[in-house]
Formats: C-alpha cells, sequence, structure tokens
C-alpha cells in the first residue's frame, strides 16, 4: 500500500474546483496545473513527461482527463505490475472516477475514497475486488503477500468457487464477502513463518519482527538473513532493524537497512558485567510490546512480537541536524533544501526574528526562538534535541555559513566530545547570502576576487580588523561589509572607510544594499568619495569595489556594476 500523497494533475481551469476536493482528502497531495493555463500547486510544461516521471519516482497519479490520455501517456513504463503506483483518471467535474494501474498499491481503496468525496460510485473493475468486497493482494499497512505469483493462483481458485479459512489474526478481512469454510482446502493464513511451498496457502507475513545487533560487524545483512532462516522466519516479517546508539553514524548500518529494506533504529546500549555487547539486551529498553525473544549464540537477536509493529515506536531514530540559511529574506530565494528540511523538523531553532521569517509552522512543529547572542547554548540544545531522535533544523539568515550558526554548531560539536551528539546526522545546506543577493540586484560587483568582512568587534578586536582591512584593500580586493554599524559603535565604518581610502580613489565604486530580499529593500549606488556611516545602517550590506569595478547606467535608467573577470593593475 502506497502512503505517499499523490498528485493530483490537471490540464486546465476547468478542473481545479475537483482536484482541490480531491487534494483535501490527502495531506500532503498538491495540484500539478500545465504552465500557462492554470495557476496550480505545482507547474509542469508537458503531460506525458511529467507523468512519466512522477510513475518513475512510484507517486500515486490522479489525472483529471480522459483515462485513455493517461494510458497513451505512461504505456512505455507499463512492464511490471508488481511495482507500480496507483494511477486513477478523474472526469474534470468529478462524474467519474476510475482506478487504472496500482491494484497491489490500493488504488481501489482510493477509488472509493476519492468517489465518495464528490459523492460518485467508482468504477471498479476488478473481479476479486468486485466479488469479496476487497482486494485480497494487497494486505493492509504492516503487512507483506509472501508470493504475488502464489496469490493470483489462489484468488483464482476461490473465483472459480472454492472456499477458504482463516489462519491467525486478519482484521481487514473481517466483512470481505469470501467464501468461508472451516475444512476448506484453501487457506489464508497469517504469520511471520517463512512459506513451506504448499500451493493450498495465500501466506500473509505481519511486519512483526525487530533484528538487533550488538558490536557486529561485517556482513550484516547476511547474518541478519541467517538468523531469521535459521528460526524459519519470512524476511518480510522483518520491521526494523536495530543497533547500539554509539553506532548510529555508521554508513553500513544505513545501507544493511536498505539492503533488507526496513527502518533503522537505534537504543542506548546495555552492557554485561564484562562489558560484553549482547544484542538481545537491546531488545527489552527499545520494544513498546509484547514480544518473545530469540537469541542463542547468534549474533544476532530476534524479538518477534504478537502484531504488527509499528518500526517508529522501537527505540528511536537517529537524530538528525540541518542547519540552513534562509536566503535575504524572499520566499523565493531559499533553497529548495532548506525549504524541504524545515517541513520535515519536528524542532526550529534559532535567533527569533529568522524563526518568525522561516513559518508558518505546523501545530505538531516546536519553535525555540532566542536572542541573537545565544549562539553556543542554541548550538548544544539542537544537538541535545538531535540526540534524542528529534530532527531539528537551526536557522540562520542568509547562507549559514557566512558570520552565521553552522560556525557555531560545528565549534559546538568539536568541543563536546559527546558521543550522543558525534551519532546526530549533520548536515549544512548552503543558501544565499546578503552579500551575493545585494551583487545580484547590482549587477556583477563580485565578479573577481572579493572578501567578507565583518565589521563587528563583538567576537574579535579592532585592530585584527584593522589589519585585516588593510591587507584587503592593498590587495585590490572588492571587499563586502556585514556587520557595518550600529547604536553601539557608530565610528566604525567611518573608520573603516579611512582606512579603505588610503588604498582607492574616491571613484571607486560602492554599492548599498538595506534589506535586500524583505520588504521595502533596495539597492543604492554611489562612490567612495561619497560615502558616509550615516547612508548605512546594520541593516546594509556595503559593497567597495576594486580599482577596476565601473558603473554604467542604460538609458538614462537602470544602473549596473561589476567587476571585470580579467585583472590589469594600473
Amino acid at each position: 500500500m502506497n502512503s505517499t500523497a499523490p498528485a493530483i494533475v490537471i490540464l486546465g481551469a476547468g478542473a481545479l474546483d475537483t482536484a482541490r476536493r480531491i487534494a483535501a482528502c490527502y495531506p500532503g497531495a498538491q495540484v500539478h496545473g500545465l504552465a500557462g493555463r492554470v495557476e496550480a500547486d505545482i507547474a509542469y510544461s508537458e503531460l506525458s513527461a511529467h507523468l512519466r516521471e512522477l510513475y518513475t519516482r512510484g507517486t500515486p497519479l490522479v489525472a483529471l482527463c480522459a483515462a485513455g490520455i493517461v494510458i497513451r501517456c505512461l504505456a512505455p513504463l507499463l512492464s511490471d505490475k508488481g511495482a507500480e503506483p496507483p494511477v486513477l483518471a478523474v472526469a474534470e467535474d468529478g462524474s467519474a472516477v476510475v482506478p487504472l494501474l496500482g491494484g497491489l498499491a490500493g488504488v481501489n481503496r482510493m477509488a472509493r475514497e476519492i468517489a465518495d468525496a464528490l459523492n460518485i460510485a467508482p468504477a471498479i473493475t476488478t473481479s476479486g475486488e468486485l466479488r469479496f468486497g476487497t482486494c485480497v493482494l494487497n494486505p493492509p499497512d504492516g503487512y507483506a503477500l509472501s508470493s504475488l505469483a502464489q496469490g493470483k493462483r489462489f484468488v483464482s481458485d476461490l473465483l472459480a468457487g472454492e472456499s477458504t479459512r482463516i489462519e491467525g489474526e486478519a482484521p481487514w478481512l473481517d466483512d470481505a464477502q469470501l467464501p468461508r469454510s472451516s475444512n476448506a482446502r484453501l487457506a489464508i493464513r497469517v504469520t511471520p513463518q517463512a512459506w513451506n511451498g504448499s500451493a493450498d496457502e495465500l501466506l500473509i507475513h505481519p511486519r512483526s519482527v525487530i533484528a538487533a545487533i550488538g558490536g557486529l560487524d561485517g556482513d550484516i545483512v547476511g547474518h541478519v538473513q541467517d538468523a531469521l532462516s535459521a528460526n524459519g522466519i519470512a524476511a518480510l516479517s522483518l520491521a526494523a532493524l536495530l543497533a547500539p546508539m554509539e553506532r548510529a553514524g555508521e554508513l553500513a548500518l544505513t545501507e544493511a537497512a536498505a539492503a533488507l529494506g526496513v527502518a533503522l533504529r537505534f537504543v542506548a546500549m546495555p552492557t554485561t558485567g564484562n562489558n560484553e555487547q549482547k544484542p538481545h539486551t537491546l531488545l527489552v529498553p527499545a520494544m513498546r510490546v509484547p514480544h518473545d525473544i530469540l537469541a542463542g549464540d547468534s549474533p544476532v537477536a530476534l524479538a518477534i512480537a504478537r502484531a504488527p509493529v509499528d518500526p517508529f515506536s522501537v527505540g528511536q531514530t537517529r537524530g538528525r541536524l540541518s542547519v540552513i540559511g534562509l536566503g535575504p529574506g524572499d520566499a523565493r530565494l531559499m533553497v529548495p533544501a532548506a525549504r524541504e528540511a524545515l517541513d520535515a523538523a519536528t524542532d526550529v531553532l534559532g535567533y527569533e526574528t529568522y524563526v518568525t521569517m522561516a513559518g508558518p509552522f505546523r501545530a505538531d512543529q516546536r519553535v525555540h526562538g532566542t536572542d541573537n547572542r545565544e549562539e553556543m547554548r542554541r548550538a548544544r540544545h539542537a544537538f541535545e534535541l538531535a540526540a534524542q531522535g528529534c530532527s531539528v533544523v537551526m536557522v540562520s539568515s542568509g547562507d549559514p555559513g557566512v558570520f552565521a550558526m553552522a560556525a557555531a554548531v560545528l565549534e559546538a560539536l568539536h568541543e563536546s566530545g559527546n558521543a550522543r551528539w558525534a551519532s546526530v546526522e549533520l548536515e549544512i545546506l548552503p543558501g544565499v547570502s546578503a552579500a551575493m543577493a545585494t551583487a545580484a540586484q547590482a549587477g556583477a560587483p563580485l565578479g573577481h576576487d572579493f572578501c567578507m568582512l565583518s565589521l563587528s568587534d563583538n567576537l574579535k578586536p579592532w585592530d585584527v580588523i584593522e589589519n585585516r582591512l588593510r591587507h584587503a584593500a592593498g590587495a585590490d580586493l572588492v571587499m563586502a561589509f556585514y556587520n557595518p554599524v550600529s547604536r553601539a559603535r557608530p565610528w566604525q565604518l567611518d573608520k573603516a572607510l579611512d582606512i579603505v581610502r588610503e588604498f582607492r580613489s574616491p571613484e571607486t565604486t560602492v554599492v548599498l544594499g538595506r534589506n535586500v530580499g524583505r520588504p521595502g529593500g533596495q539597492v543604492r549606488h554611489t562612490s567612495l568619495g561619497a560615502l558616509r556611516s550615516e547612508m548605512v545602517d546594520m541593516r546594509t550590506m556595503v559593497i567597495i569595489g576594486s580599482s577596476l569595478t565601473r558603473a554604467f547606467s542604460v538609458n538614462g535608467g537602470v544602473e549596473w556594476a561589476y567587476t571585470p573577470r580579467w585583472y590589469r593593475q594600473g
């Protein structure tokens, strides 16, 4: 059963209302509209290519157009019935819903859900579904069909008049119109045990088994498979791989879980008196439902629950800390990866102003806004949350690595020596810095060698700033000044300009960008000779050109500045 939110694909504005009604049934669903014809959540330029791309990614498709159009678009991709996502065609006016593909991925269930939302009857044509009121070969989440080929033969026998009995717990079949008999030859068997080869059984495996490893290295997948086989347990019954928290950063574990097709979970590792790692001891603190443990001398211990196990209820996931930059403030200039991290976050931390810019947030997301001067405390708090299995986002403006939180986060990790923090999955996502945003609006003043300097002496002495200014100015680098002035230090920009003027002519091009990317933002061109500190505040980016930076206007209107790619001194 596919749990991914569907893509609702439309061709024109006439289908938009129906599309919105369908999208409301599925959290996270978005409406995809043909560019130039309709305003939707996502624009596409060519229907066939777009449908094929979504289908290849395994995205459920609800296309509001003729069924024949969808069939012709996807025909080149139809080869593996077991791997296809649900695909449905819906009339633009909502008068018909036709399931086309994905019978084993819940397409008929989706057809019923959409039909209920539109107050119509779904056009279901699957024989077994019509006869029995359910797709026997499509068990619900938490269960897996052992063999599709065997299942097809089983359903064929039922349709031919055979009856069946049910062995094990299958509550989703309670209301199914299956022909039943206690002494039937055919049996639907729900068990974690491996198939014994009987042609009279439809085997369905509850994902009720957890495999725990301690200090096991080498062929992790092979050891897990051997443990399952030795106990007669089907691989499809495995729900999660459990490992000690101290191993959370190991790539081999991630790869093993992916190869086994299960979630990877962690728990703090208990030790015995002689400090030996015993995998079965992981299972007691990690499992929250009744279970039996199979261990023996195997390097892998198995826990078997009495019902499917939600892997997210076992131990905890590996925590994640994403350090992102919002860009200069315009949502269009935030990189997509940063938005994805925010959407996936359980916790969002940052300076209160920047956290507000990152919103709005869902009700289930925790927001931790703090004062701008609490960087190290904020970084440590982020690691503590992530070490508990949370998905944490640390918010900066601009680029997080440019005078922002990435350095504080790495410093906190470097100095901590904390194994739990080291187990956190850490990523730093780039953003559009204030210097880059200002330069882009002005043209290309950073087109050649440049440097970025903060004029704030809160974290470094002023004599260091002066020394760096002299070297950068003497090297004829374009300079971008961050934190140029504040109420506490109104004199520093003038002092910095005095130093630069020792090396640059008064005609040197200067670009001032105030609140670029935010409401009321503006870019102003001036010269080094005309620049005064009262023209600048803390929200202003100051870019001072090199000796070769040029400024010009087009038809007396738009003014541009650029620094040539070549360099000829004097």
